[in-house]
């Protein structure tokens, strides 16, 4: 791994532009693609259900319910793509990931808002590990409680973001959209449920 620390105050934040090879990550985007059973989740926003404007699909252990955005997600079970890159993140970043959320962009109007991965599910400091395919989409951080104290990315393919302690208490992340030209994107956002069977 050749992390580099992302200078923010309060949070453990690194990412490895390049932890997959180039054609290990085209293979991977290709693989999930076909393989992924792709939906539209509902989201609550002020109060209202929206469709996510994205393709989605929580993946996990069997046990591995999550309810976020006020809806309780039954995991998919693992494909076999999948299989691999979770037990690596294992083993290098000592997590034993029992999920994941797939988010599909299909063009730069899928997006996704400013919002934390902060549901109890996930406990109280937890670590997640951010793997980018396809097309290169800028992330943005900003500070909850001090928004000039904020981060921008341009995460390409095959990249690894970490966000470790204190990331979901002090930040919210956002992938903006663009009106720039630009090809699908997967993001695989692999998480430690401790919530197990409940949904919270």
């Amino acid at each position: 791994m050749a992390f580099e620390t992302i200078p923010l105050p309060d949070a453990r934040v690194a990412l490895d532009r390049h932890w997959l090879a180039v054609g290990e990550a085209d293979a991977l985007l290709r693989a999930l693609i076909e393989q992924v059973p792709w939906e539209v989740h509902r989201v609550r926003l002020f109060g209202r259900e929206h469709d996510a404007p994205r393709l989605s699909c929580w993946i996990g252990d069997a046990d591995a319910h999550y309810r976020y955005s006020g809806t309780r997600h039954v995991p998919h079970p693992w494909p076999s793509v999948l299989v691999p890159i979770r037990e690596r993140l294992a083993r290098e970043l000592g997590v034993p990931f029992n999920s994941v959320l797939a988010n599909r962009y299909r063009d730069g109007r899928d997006c996704m808002g400013w919002h934390r991965d902060d549901e109890r599910d996930l406990g109280p400091s937890p670590v997640i590990a951010s793997v980018s395919l396809g097309a290169t989409r800028r992330f943005a951080l900003k500070h909850v409680e001090r928004p000039d104290t904020k981060a921008t990315l341009d995460l390409v393919s095959g990249s690894l973001l970490v966000m470790g302690e204190g990331s979901q208490q002090h930040y919210r992340h956002a992938l903006p959209r663009t009106a720039r030209p630009v090809g699908e994107r997967i993001n695989l956002t692999f998480r430690f449920v401790k919530g197990l069977g409940t949904g919270g």
